[in-house]
């Protein structure tokens, strides 16, 4: 007998999830919902078609829809699920009768979390996420001259080097103390921002959002230092797990605001999956729940999620490390930031180890002696890597390039490579 996976949402996780279903179960009726116009592709990569890095937004897109029509995937777009009911085993749609399933995979994604400050309902506030909406405020950005990027989250660094790219004057203000905080230390930040002050931009860390001014469109932005004039505002709000239908469904949600699943993305729910930013995952190291991960992960998970669900046997694979691109830098890391690590009270102090020039791996020595686990930070020089390729050689390591940071009283470190 045939079954029926349907999969809520269209983004990287869902698409990862329906395609991985399919592959299992090529007899299986792979049903997608989503919302948008498109489906699978990563607002990650939206900046860098507005820095010109990317020639056009075609790009981004995994596949075209005919490519999904012919692998046998049922695609219903612009289309809205208002529920589902795990007991029934049917999902609601707006407009169209209900559909059943026997498996369900529930990818809703994310929603930037709300500024709460007054002007919010402005025009001018430009959300990245949609890339239909990315291709109009693309337009947009040929006559802007100041902008301002609310908060320095993944998409918000982005977005920094997309604008000052196009010679846009650029603000970022941000609540901490550097960018990414709640995900990295300073020492990391620091190449990044030093590489944004380069191309011009303006930077107001320890600057609290206060509202938005304008009359139809915003023409300011309030904060606790005063008020920056500009064209435009790119809001880069963190990401908060989209699990209204989930909750309403009685799914259950953890302490990080996401949907609870297994390494295999099962729920608690029997018969149901989850993957991308509308679930929590214990971070690999601290095992402290953690949200809204990149685009990467989400199609990782989505695969697993797809895989199970059709009946196959798939866990997630190594750890997938976050990496981040700036003018002339480029940061990775995977591990536990000095700000997780004192907040959970699980280490003591740090002490740093460096990479020997040339080598592509840390001091493990320094390691073993230690008994330290830690976090591994690969600071690549993109200006020299460039050169190198244009000279037809590798790319060397150089000297620094490589940091092993060390935490005392974290156990054991993990396998180098």
């Amino acid at each position: 007998m045939t079954q029926r996976i349907v999969v809520i949402g269209g983004g990287a996780a869902g698409i990862g999830a329906a395609g991985a279903a399919k592959a299992t179960d090529p007899t299986a009726d792979v049903r997608v919902y989503t919302e948008f116009e498109d489906v699978g592709y990563s607002p990650c990569g939206i900046p860098y078609v507005h820095g010109k890095e990317i020639p056009d937004f075609q790009r981004l897109f995994l596949a075209t829809k005919e490519t999904y029509e012919a692998t046998g995937i049922d695609i219903h777009y612009g289309t809205e699920v208002t529920g589902f009911d795990t007991g029934q085993k049917s999902v609601s749609v707006r407009g169209e009768a209900a559909a059943s399933y026997d498996k369900l995979i529930v990818c809703t994604g994310f929603e930037y979390a709300p500024t709460g400050v007054p002007g919010a309902d402005l025009g001018g506030l430009y959300y990245v996420k949609n890339i239909r909406r990315a291709m109009e405020w693309d337009k947009v950005l040929d006559g802007v001259k100041t902008a301002v990027v609310v908060e320095a989250s993944p998409l918000g660094l982005e977005m920094v080097t997309a604008l000052c790219h196009r010679g846009i004057e650029t603000h970022l203000i941000d609540p901490d103390a550097w960018a990414l905080a709640t995900a990295t230390d300073p020492d990391i930040a620091g190449p990044v921002q030093d590489s944004w002050l380069e191309m011009g931009a303006k930077l107001h860390f320890n600057t609290v959002l206060t509202g938005f001014a304008g009359d139809s469109s915003v023409r300011a932005v309030m904060t606790s230092d005063g008020e920056i004039g500009c064209d435009l505002a790119v809001v880069c709000t963190k990401k908060q797990a989209n699990t209204a239908l989930a909750r309403a469904a009685g799914l259950k949600i953890g302490s990080a605001g996401g949907v609870i699943v297994d390494e295999g993305m099962a729920t608690t729910t029997p018969g149901a999956w989850a993957a991308g930013d509308c679930i929590e995952v214990p971070h690999s190291v601290s095992q402290i729940p953690i949200q809204g991960l990149s685009g990467s992960h989400a199609y990782a998970q989505g695969k697993v999620a797809g895989t199970n669900a059709a009946g196959g046997q798939r866990l997630p694979g190594a750890l997938l490390p976050r990496g981040q691109e700036a003018p002339g830098q480029a940061a990775g890391r995977a591990g536990h930031a000095a700000a997780h690590r004192r907040a959970d009270g699980r280490c003591r102090g740090h002490q740093g180890a460096r990479g020997l020039p040339g080598h592509g791996r840390p001091d493990r020595d320094h390691d073993r002696r230690a008994g330290h686990d830690g976090e591994r930070v690969l600071a690549s020089d993109r200006r020299a890597e460039r050169a190198d390729r244009a000279r037809g050689a590798e790319p060397a390591l150089r000297p620094g390039a490589l940091t092993w940071r060390s935490h005392a009283g974290c156990g054991p470190p993990p396998s180098a490579t």
